[in-house]
This record gives structure tokens, C-alpha cells and sequence, in this order.
């Protein structure tokens, strides 16, 4: 078990439910999963005190700011920027000059933010560090291209691309959003190639509705009846699907160039695919083409897979027509749209972690008697969790 290949929130979930078996001394368990002994106990603590919220990663901003700017220097900044509050730092910065008070635009700007004068911009993070899977068919990118320039139907191409090859599974012009549209191609995708072992996609349709709890969908239960486990992007962060964004920006710009002829989008793009996996060198991959380094994926797609084994040490309950359980003497709120299916109930001490196939769906508090959504995004650092 390697820190490279899994989300490190992954990591401590899988690290705490083990560790909570006490099937083998904390010292080995540790190692396996890359560890010192006393993150261990720290994750463990942690866990116990807040549950899922407690592996969160923290921040390491410092409590004190022994260099921060000095309150007398803040006063005329504050006062400034109250008798002209639609002015920026750049202007209020040339007025505070004139009474002789020196600051940079910067220090200005952060004087603004820490007294809630100006409203921060959403920031997409730099990659400091590229994320890959280890090994073809771990992880598969899908995502709706945006109907742009150059492309007569109103509905971008599916794309389904392997997150270690840059293989192209998939490039279907898809008629619609709806379940039973991407279900088709999906199907012949699996069929063909095997299924991965995890899928990643935005928070979009079909696989994501703000309407469900959970954002659970026919086409993300159906994902993971199948033994793929999910994970969605970080809203407004479509670094986490860098891949499949940067061969979106490849197509558009081959698009540009050599557009498809009228009632010929399908046919466009199953050349530009075998042109993308076959010819195309790709420097991360040492200008090897991805068809080089892909193979299909040993798991075989069954259209009517067996009811999902859970492994021994859980309490496995199916959801009734509410989307309730009956557990430890409550009723718990789990998901409509699992009415009927069976879920894991993993027990640690007064907390209990809720799986359905593969997938953490729920986080269940004993002791405050709660129902916690627990929504996997990847690479994030964390689980968002929503009341």
C-alpha cells in the first residue's frame, strides 16, 4: 500500500478502520501503510475525538504573526477604505502615501481581507505535484466537453480517459445527459475494455444531483454496483481533473484546424481518438504513445452483477423505502436512492462509517446521534462532510 497512488484521506480512513480490528500490532501496520507510529496514534486520536472531520488535514498557518503589520499602520488603511469602499488597494495605497504612510499594495490588500472590508477571490491552487496512478485502470477521468467552436451538436463528446496511460477509452458524441444516454456507451466501454477500479468526474449530470442526498444518481449507483469506486472533483477545481481537461484542450485546438464535416462528429472522433492513443507521443509518458502503455483492465463487466460482498466485521443492513436504516436502537438517514440496497455498517467505538460496495457514503455519531454525508474528492485532502 503506497502513499503515491491513493488519496491520503483514503489512506487514514482504510488506516483507522484496520487499525480499529486490532488484528495485528500498530507498530506493523504503520509500516504497511508508510507511516511513523505515533502519526498513527495521532490519526487514531484524532478519529476517536471528531470522527471523519478529525482527518481532516489541518492548517499549519502559524498562531501568531510575529511580523504582521502593526495595528497603528492598519488604523488609516481601515479608515480609508471605509470613506471610499469601492476603492483597491492600488488607490487607497497612493492616498496613504500622502499622509505619509508607506505600505505595500500586498500588505494593504491583506489589511482589507482580515478586517472583511473586501471579499477574497476564488483561487484554483497551483499543482505543485502531479497525481497519478500507479497502474493502468486504477482510476478513469470522465467528463462532457463543452460545446464550443467547431462543433455542430449542442452536447460535447463523452471522454473516459485512463488517469496513469492517458489512454482515451471512450470519445462518444452522446445525445443527451440524461442516465440512460451515457449508460449505453458505458456499457460497451466495460464490455470491451474491463471495468476500472475507480472513476472520477465533476459535480455534474448525470453522475452528480444537487437534489439527492449525497448527490447520489441511477448512474453513480449503478457505477458502483459494479465495484468502482467514486470520487468527484473539488467544485471549482478542475485541476483535479487535469487530464482529461488538457485532452479536451488538445481536441479543441485540433477542432480549429480540421473540423468534422457536417453529420460526421462521430466519425471525427474515433480518428482523433486512434490518432491520440496510437500516434501521438506524450512527453509524461517518455514520448510513448498511451496504446503502449494501457492494457484493459482484468475486471470483467457482469450486466447483472451478484449482490456486493462485504468483508466480515461490519453489521450489513439493507435501506429501507425512506432511506433509513435501523441501527443501535434509531433510525438513521442514509439515502433514498439506496432504498432497497444493502450497506456496510462499520463500527469504531462510537462512530460508524457507512459503505456501500466499494464507496464511504456516511458517517453515523452514536454518542450526538447524527448522519454525516461524506463526499470523496480526489486529490483533495479531505472528505467534505455536510450535515
Amino acid at each position: 500500500m503506497t502513499w503515491k497512488t491513493m488519496d491520503v484521506h483514503e489512506q487514514r480512513v482504510q488506516f483507522v478502520v484496520t487499525a480499529s480490528r486490532a488484528e495485528q500490532p500498530l507498530c506493523r501496520l504503520c509500516q504497511e501503510f508508510g507511516i511513523s507510529r505515533p502519526t498513527g496514534l495521532l490519526w487514531m486520536k484524532r478519529f476517536r475525538e471528531s470522527g471523519l472531520a478529525g482527518l481532516v488535514e489541518r492548517s499549519r498557518r502559524p498562531q501568531r504573526s510575529p511580523r504582521q503589520t502593526a495595528a497603528e499602520l492598519e488604523a488609516p488603511v481601515v479608515e480609508l477604505r471605509r470613506r471610499y469602499p469601492d476603492w483597491g488597494a492600488r488607490k487607497l495605497q497612493v492616498l496613504l502615501r500622502e499622509q505619509g504612510v508607506h505600505l505595500p499594495r500586498n500588505t494593504i490588500h491583506r489589511i482589507l481581507l482580515r478586517h472583511g472590508l473586501v471579499q477574497d477571490e476564488p483561487r484554483q491552487a497551483s499543482a505543485t505535484q502531479r497525481f497519478e496512478r500507479a497502474t493502468p485502470n486504477q482510476l478513469w477521468q470522465m467528463d462532457f466537453k463543452g460545446a464550443k467552436r467547431s462543433w455542430t451538436p449542442a452536447l460535447g463528446p463523452l471522454s473516459v480517459i485512463d488517469d496513469h496511460s492517458r489512454y482515451v477509452v471512450a470519445l462518444e458524441a452522446v445525445p443527451s445527459m440524461r442516465a440512460e444516454a451515457v449508460r449505453e456507451p458505458l456499457e460497451s466501454v466495460f464490455a470491451a475494455s474491463g471495468v476500472p477500479d475507480a472513476m472520477l468526474m465533476d459535480h455534474g449530470t448525470p453522475w452528480w444531483s444537487m437534489q439527492s442526498p449525497g448527490g447520489l444518481t441511477e448512474l453513480s449507483i449503478w457505477l458502483m454496483k459494479q465495484g468502482i469506486e467514486l470520487y468527484w472533483s473539488g467544485i471549482r477545481h478542475p485541476q483535479t481533473q487535469g487530464k482529461v481537461e488538457r485532452f479536451h484542450g488538445e481536441m479543441q485546438r485540433a477542432l480549429d484546424r480540421r473540423p468534422p464535416m457536417a453529420g460526421d462528429a462521430q466519425a471525427w472522433l474515433d480518428e482523433f481518438r486512434w490518432e491520440h492513443n496510437h500516434v501521438r507521443p506524450h512527453e509524461a509518458l517518455g514520448m510513448r504513445t498511451p496504446a503502449s502503455v494501457w492494457h484493459p483492465s482484468a475486471r470483467r463487466y457482469d450486466p447483472k452483477p451478484p449482490a456486493w460482498e462485504y468483508a466480515p466485521g461490519g453489521k450489513v443492513l439493507k435501506v429501507d423505502c425512506e432511506g433509513k436504516v435501523d441501527a443501535w436502537g434509531q433510525r438513521w438517514r442514509i439515502a433514498v436512492g439506496l432504498s432497497g440496497e444493502p450497506v456496510n455498517l462499520v463500527r469504531i467505538e462510537e462512530r460508524v462509517l457507512v459503505f456501500y460496495c466499494r464507496t464511504l457514503i456516511r458517517e453515523l455519531n452514536l454518542g450526538m446521534q447524527c448522519s454525516t454525508i461524506v463526499e470523496h474528492c480526489i486529490p483533495a485532502k479531505a472528505p467534505y462532510l455536510k450535515p
